[in-house]
């Protein structure tokens, strides 16, 4: 086994890179950015050689500062991880080269996988089915169009470069495949510096199945079972499992077999992963299971595997690079449970998935399940790299088990301010579909609102109501409870949540699962965060909307009084008018000193939520 061994990675997978390596008696030596300088895998790693400014181009592509930190440091090998320049062969050539241990799959193998044309040919030529379609060589608009014609729509133009859902797009009718294919050229020169691109069959119900492969250098090759890792957006995998749900033994063993001999067709050697699309409209057969591309490389879902066969693929890799053969045979490797993999990205599903950076000022991760994070609290993520904050990996004796862990996983995390998906996970893996395994890679689309909660339910405002009432100085209950004319208050509070008011019951049963921060008090939901906080505006019954005295109707209901005319001078508490809603009255006041302006409502007319109801504007000086 090799002494020393740099990372040329960051964040999560070089700390896993590290946690083995350790394990095994290995020196570790990480390379960061500036961006990273304070991310725990540098301060574990024995040694930490600075590499540049954030951009990727300037620090983890580049080959010559790696290379440098190699020599400076004695590294005896180098771990790409993935991502970055884990496929480049060029790079992993350079590493040879400077007489350091590449634990890596070969570059020739590299280069063979790295076009998806070429790497369809040479699956073809090895016995390795292929999903129908045009890979030759003329690219002209007319040929292109007429193999689709033949091929038949709808069908898919894919960059023969592409990856990671890059360069690909869908044409459903003929009228749009000039349009389609130069949108694709387009993406394809500008991401990989290569149009050529190759037409394939669409698969309406697509399932994508992939097979963990390992290859040693004494001509010993082996798979390690398949994964699911259909459920997608955007073409970018979200949640994977092992085994595939729904695949009978026949089907495993005739797609296993193909992957075995698509890496034993390139003398592969080291961890790859075969992927595979399926058409699941009749069930998971071999005959309708087609090769799409190979990942010469440690794959980011490769915990599943080692969850249900009880390996550890890093130390495959650091074996197989040393030279030793490969540590079991395929007699000896066996499967056991199910394991379910959930990426926690920090993004926010309700504003259509858009990135979310800032720093993790509360975090708090399961601890229950396996979780590989590359952050701690405390953390920044920026926009430098990608948003994956941990990946959380639940095993159980079967799927059921799995998922109901991986669902209660999900639910307990807390994330803050940096918005998360957490709350969309612990839906997937709670959602009767998913759990029926009514899966294709088109499942997120179709299910995508019911996925995302837009407001917490009646508990989680329940646990509001109960974290304003810990959390507020004195004796608030003078201005949360509702007022009624005839009898007590029925205990009912209103709180703002993450912009919106809602009605609450203070319930001492339930424990607020909130924290402080900056002063805002945070609910944690079911994955879900939602900042709480008083009503504002002078009055927990008034509310401000976007313009400056704007005021909103906390609820719907009906206007019983309005107390002042448009012209009218008010003080900061004046009465302005007053709703009444599920036998409740409900009074809205001045935020402030100003003038009343327009009235947007009458006695005895109805209102609903968050309607604007008239207009305080503040008396110039």
């Amino acid at each position: 086994m090799m002494e020393s061994l740099l990372i040329a990675n960051r964040g999560e997978i070089a700390r896993r890179i590290i946690r083995t390596a350790k394990t095994a008696g290995i020196r570790t030596i990480a390379v960061y950015s500036e961006a990273d300088a304070g991310l725990p895998f540098v301060k574990e790693a024995d040694e930490a050689i600075a590499i540049g400014p954030p951009p990727a181009r300037e620090s983890y592509l580049s080959q010559e500062r790696i290379l440098e930190a190699a020599r400076k440091t004695g590294a005896a090998a180098i771990h790409p991880g993935y991502g970055f320049l884990s496929e480049n062969a060029e790079f992993a050539e350079a590493v040879e080269k400077a007489g350091i241990i590449w634990v890596g799959a070969p570059p020739s193998a590299i280069r063979a996988m790295g076009l998806k044309d070429a790497a369809k040919e040479l699956m073809q030529a090895a016995g390795v089915p292929v999903t129908p379609g045009y890979l030759g060589p003329d690219q002209s608009q007319e040929k292109l169009a007429a193999e689709a014609a033949a091929i038949g729509f709808p069908v898919l133009i894919k960059a023969v470069a592409g990856g990671g859902g890059k360069g690909m797009r869908r044409v459903d009718r003929p009228q749009d495949f000039s349009e389609l294919l130069s949108s694709c050229r387009r993406e394809a020169a500008a991401s990989f510096g290569d149009d050529r691109v190759l037409i394939e069959r669409y698969i309406a119900n697509p399932r994508h199945i992939e097979v963990q492969v390992f290859a040693d250098q004494h001509g010993n090759c082996v798979h390690l079972f398949e994964r699911d890792c259909s459920l997608q957006r955007r073409h970018q995998k979200v949640i994977e499992e092992a085994p595939a749900p729904g695949i009978d033994t026949a089907t495993r063993a005739a797609i296993c077999d193909a992957a075995v001999k698509a890496a034993k067709a390139v003398n592969y050697v080291g961890a790859g992963t075969i992927e595979f699309i399926a058409d699941a409209s009749q069930g998971l057969r071999p005959d309708r299971i087609w090769f799409m591309e190979m990942n010469t490389r440690l794959q980011v879902e490769h915990p599943v595997t080692e969850a249900i066969t009880g390996e550890d693929l890093v130390l495959w890799q650091l074996t197989v690079a040393s030279g030793e053969p490969l540590p079991r045979s395929q007699g000896e490797i066996t499967m056991s449970g199910w394991a379910i993999e959930a990426r926690l990205y920090a993004e926010n599903p309700a504003a259509g998935y858009l990135p979310s950076t800032g720093r993790l000022e509360h975090l708090k991760l399961p601890k229950t399940v396996r979780v590989d994070s590359g952050v701690e609290q405390g953390d920044e993520i920026t926009a430098f790299y990608d948003p994956m904050i941990a990946k959380i990996i639940a095993h159980g004796p079967n799927r059921e088990a799995a998922l109901s862990r991986l669902a209660a996983a999900c639910a307990g995390i807390e994330v803050w301010p940096v918005r998360s998906n957490a709350g969309l996970l612990a839906r997937v893996a709670a959602d009767p579909d998913f759990r029926a395994a009514r899966i294709d890679t088109g499942f997120l689309d179709r299910h995508g609102e019911s996925l995302v909660a837009t407001e917490p339910d009646e508990t989680a405002i329940d646990k509001a109501a109960t974290a304003l009432s810990k959390a507020a100085n004195g004796d608030p209950w003078s201005v949360l409870t509702g007022f009624r004319i005839a009898g007590p208050g029925d205990g009912r509070v209103r709180v703002r949540i993450d912009g919106h008011l809602h009605w609450g019951r203070v319930r001492p049963d339930l424990e607020a699962n909130s924290v402080e921060v900056d002063e805002k008090t945070v609910l944690f939901d079911a994955g879900n965060a939602w900042p709480i906080g008083l009503p504002h505006a002078g009055e927990v019954e008034a509310s401000q909307g976007s313009g400056d005295g704007a005021i909103l109707s906390p609820m719907p209901g009906l206007v019983i009084s309005v107390d002042v005319a448009e012209g009218d001078t008010v003080a900061k508490g004046d009465r302005l008018l007053t709703v009444e809603a599920m036998k409740m009255e409900h009074t809205l006041r001045a935020p402030f000193d100003g003038i009343v302006g327009k009235l947007q409502v009458s006695t005895g007319g109805r209102v609903s939520e968050n309607q604007l109801v008239v207009t305080v504007m503040k008396e110039q000086a």
